[in-house]
């Protein structure tokens, strides 16, 4: 699990935005160390009507919206344990609980540095491919997020989603929406007390990190199978 405060946020969007000529540069906030002794695994958020709701962005959610269960996942795409949460347990989640109704399920944005917004931006960017793009992301993480060259292993991903040089230069220029991923980041930190990467709430109960389907189903009690 990927801590925030230790965070040295890098320059890559900053340099990728000089590349395809945008006029800004990215200062995200880090995480406040207080903020996980305030909550302990399985506490309940203390407004889980607020957790809930939408935000500045649209949440992109998996499975029946009147599922009994809410799973949301704040979640950085240059996160290794967020990529292994999507690659081990997100599927068997998918297939036990969110493909029958029990489970719905929201991947929010929290970005650990410059490179995973520019991700999430491109994620956004074709809102109809969400999901498909962040799980690509994510199950090809060592191929574009630690290499030498990753804004453009990035741009070879994206375009495997269907962007051409002008629509990712384009989407990584779109100030509005990197203001809002800013936003979703900020309130998570602030207002529901996430201190790192993956946060889980289940119905609003607290879940650092996910190695295990099982310790999602403890928080769903009499829900799981």
């Amino acid at each position: 699990m990927i801590n925030t405060t230790k965070i040295r946020f890098s320059i890559v969007l900053a340099a990728a935005m000089a590349l395809v000529g945008a006029a800004y540069t990215l200062n995200l906030p880090v995480g406040q160390p207080l903020q996980a002794q305030e909550m302990k695994q399985g506490d309940t958020v203390p407004d889980v009507k607020d957790l809930h709701a939408e935000g500045v962005l649209k949440d992109i959610a998996v499975g029946k919206a009147d599922a009994p269960v809410t799973v949301i996942e704040y979640s950085s795409l240059t996160c290794p344990h967020c990529a292994s949460f999507h690659k081990n347990v997100l599927p068997e989640l998918k297939s036990k609980y969110i493909d029958t109704g029990v489970v719905r399920y929201i991947v929010r944005e929290f970005p650990l540095d410059n490179l995973a917004v520019a991700g999430f931006m491109l994620a956004r960017c074709k809102s109809d491919k969400y999901n498909e793009i962040v799980e690509d992301l994510y199950k090809h993480q060592e191929a574009w997020a630690f290499v030498k060259n990753p804004l453009e292993k990035l741009k070879e991903r994206a375009k495997k989603a269907g962007y051409t040089d002008e629509s990712f230069n384009a989407c990584l220029r779109d100030q509005a929406l990197l203001d809002k991923i800013v936003q979703v980041r900020e309130k998570a930190s602030s207002v529901f007390k996430v201190p790192s990467t993956p946060t889980i709430f289940v119905n609003g109960k607290l879940l650092r990190g996910a190695s295990h389907l099982r310790q999602i189903e403890e928080l769903m009690g009499d829900k799981a199978k």
